[in-house]
């Protein structure tokens, strides 16, 4: 049982609730002792302060200080900053994004941290969330450190998406050089973005802020001598460290596939983020890709983890 002397402390409070048959329904508080009497315990969980009777109190106990991110953990917040969602919000640690349902890595939640909710309970608010804005409830999760997420929403039925990897490797390991026929712009322009949906599907107007919403970002674009676009590229470094150099879009013409292309237009985003002071790359491609995995292989990148990304079925 909690004393004063864990005024302060994040604890967990198990609280009876009712009754079914002969079993008592229990409700978990999670959150910040601010007061405890001889009557009552004082809680302040996301929600507000919560006032339980000691008389209803079935457990409760202390629980750790958040703890710091594991390089798992940190990376997936790093990318994430590097694909902004138009709309984000907190359910604790966990990130939820929305983007009019561009792109999984934007219309899907984070569960990197605590949610400061029993893992049930969380899953709901997740679900609630989506549903209040007419998307599925998606969540992507790095595994297989959060195995026990992925087992959850494996049992409540949330459909697997195809594996994605992520993919990391030294800038100094990789090919790092200007190449003159590659242009680096602060946004990008009409002809990039057709040669991207062309590839990737129509882009809805959100996509813009997603993929200007970082300060340090550069949209590569390989022209032939005749000016004809054949290749591009996004590159940001958005981590607060200013470490990581976050590479996308990286696409070659169909016609001009086979040439090197890819390569000149990493080499020129590798050489611009070194001179911001970035020293590593990461890169997201989905595990089928097969082709790309092994381009990226070729140039240097390995695989630091893979996401599951699983979609609650609607309808």
């Amino acid at each position: 049982m909690l004393g004063p002397q864990h005024v302060g402390s994040r604890v967990v409070v198990r609280r009876i609730v009712g009754q079914r048959g002969d079993r008592p329904l229990y409700s978990d508080i999670l959150g910040r002792l601010v007061e405890i009497t001889e009557t009552h315990l004082t809680v302040r969980g996301r929600t507000g302060a919560v006032r339980v009777p000691i008389a209803e109190i079935h457990r409760a106990k202390p629980v750790p200080d958040r703890r710091r991110l594991t390089p798992t953990e940190s990376l997936e917040v790093a990318a994430a900053a590097g694909w902004p969602a138009g709309e984000r919000d907190q359910l604790g640690d966990w990130l939820l994004r929305a983007t009019d349902g561009w792109t999984m890595r934007g219309n899907s939640a984070l569960p990197v941290g605590d949610p400061d909710l029993p893992l049930p309970d969380a899953v709901d608010a997740v679900s609630r969330w989506y549903e209040q804005r007419a998307l599925p409830p998606a969540m992507s999760v790095p595994l297989p450190l959060f195995q026990r997420i992925d087992d959850e929403l494996d049992r409540r039925g949330w459909t697997p998406m195809p594996l994605t990897l992520l993919m990391t490797a030294r800038l100094a390991d990789l090919p790092a050089a200007a190449d003159p026929q590659v242009t680096l712009d602060a946004s990008p322009s009409d002809e990039w973005l057709t040669a991207v949906a062309g590839r990737k599907g129509p882009l809805p107007p959100s996509a813009r802020g997603v993929l200007t919403g970082v300060a340090a970002v550069r949209f590569a674009s390989l022209r032939d001598p005749a000016g004809t676009l054949l290749a591009t590229g996004r590159g940001c470094v958005a981590d607060p460290d200013g470490r990581w150099l976050g590479l996308s879009l990286i696409g070659t013409d169909e016609h001009a596939r086979r040439q090197g292309l890819a390569r000149r237009v990493l080499g020129t985003l590798t050489a611009w983020a070194m001179e911001a002071g970035a020293t590593d790359a990461y890169l997201q491609v989905e595990q089928r890709n097969t082709g790309a995995v092994a381009l990226y292989e070729k140039l240097g990148f390995t695989t630091h983890h893979v996401y599951q990304t699983r979609v609650l079925p609607t309808g």
